[in-house]
């Protein structure tokens, strides 16, 4: 599975997929508000750091506060950081018009020569943000225990067609009444075998499963890169 994998419950794109010869991997990241993407985003960059090349693109609709935050915790060198502003719905910035992400994704390129991995974070959006294959290679789809064991019953493109469904914060799920087995279960019947990955960044910082997953994905795009070669 290159940067050419097809999302197929992924409705209309109207961007193809951008061959991946030549760059570095993107992973969308993408999930509702307070799901824990920027949390995830900055467990990866502290897990992956020391043997991989890494940027990181943020999205909001007006601030930068995810690109301060991940400056804060000086997870990657300042200039590895660029915060996008979308000024609307961040499912556009991802999906319909996804030209403002482009251009930073292609000036970390640019500025940063041989990067592995772009990780390009999405702003909240509902259960149906999915990114443009123009724009992601891979994409990891984040929900929470405290949003409610219902939330991957009721399916979503994000949730459902997600490379990737991480369900975060299970440390919570005994304070807010929600049933692990349930959503697992749920999960697995409406990803039609695609991965899940329970995660507590509070109980495992490093986030092992989705760092795991990462890695294998990269391995994996490499090989295929290697195999299309002339």
């Amino acid at each position: 599975m290159g940067a050419d994998h097809d999302h197929s419950h992924d409705g209309h794109d109207p961007y193809d997929a951008v061959p991946a010869r030549g760059r570095a991997l993107r992973l969308g990241i993408g999930g509702p508000v307070g799901s824990g993407k920027t949390a995830l985003t900055a467990a990866l960059c502290r897990a992956l750091r020391g043997e991989l090349e890494l940027a990181v693109v943020t999205n909001d609709i007006y601030t930068t506060e995810d690109a301060d935050f991940l400056r804060r915790e000086a997870v990657l060198p300042d200039d590895r950081i660029t915060a996008v502003r979308t000024g609307a719905c961040p499912h556009t910035a991802i999906r319909d018009d996804i030209s403002a992400n482009l251009d930073a994704v292609e000036d970390l390129e640019e500025r940063h020569g041989g990067l592995d991995l772009i990780i390009v974070e999405s702003g909240g959006d509902n259960l149906t943000a999915l990114f443009s294959r123009g724009l992601a290679d891979r994409q990891i789809f984040v929900l929470d225990v405290a949003g409610g064991d219902d939330v991957p019953r009721k399916g979503g493109l994000g949730v459902a067609a997600a490379d990737l469904l991480v369900i975060n914060k299970t440390d919570l799920a005994p304070l807010v009444g929600s049933d692990l087995d349930m959503m697992a279960r749920d999960a697995a019947r409406v990803r039609d075998g695609r991965p899940v990955a329970f995660t507590s960044l509070r109980e495992r910082p490093g986030a092992p499963e989705v760092t795991s997953w990462v890695r294998a994905v990269l391995r994996e795009a490499r090989e295929a890169v290697h195999a299309a070669a002339p």
